[in-house]
């Protein structure tokens, strides 16, 4: 347990941003699962369901959960998956 005023701060703080960081990781995983179940089902609103995972990736880049080269690998993998599927 700190004992000073600023590493209390600290402690606060970083429970508040583990619990953002938390947030963020599971609503970015949440869409990439819809996105992956939409394409073995091959749904009709797959393209607004790549578009929502791309900004929930983008923007855990951005906030800095994830590195940016991360985040756009894993769009880059859906969407490779998404255009092959298009393609059958």
């Amino acid at each position: 347990m700190p004992n000073k005023e600023n590493a209390k701060k600290a402690l606060r703080q970083a429970k508040k941003h583990a619990l953002a960081n938390q947030e963020i990781t599971a609503a970015y995983r949440n869409t990439v699962k819809k996105v992956k179940k939409a394409i073995s089902t091959s749904a009709a609103d797959l393209g607004e369901q790549l578009r929502a995972a791309q900004k929930r990736l983008d923007k855990a880049a951005k906030t800095g959960v994830i590195k940016k080269n991360t985040a756009r690998r894993k769009i880059s993998r859906l969407m490779k998956k998404a255009n092959k599927l298009a393609k059958k």
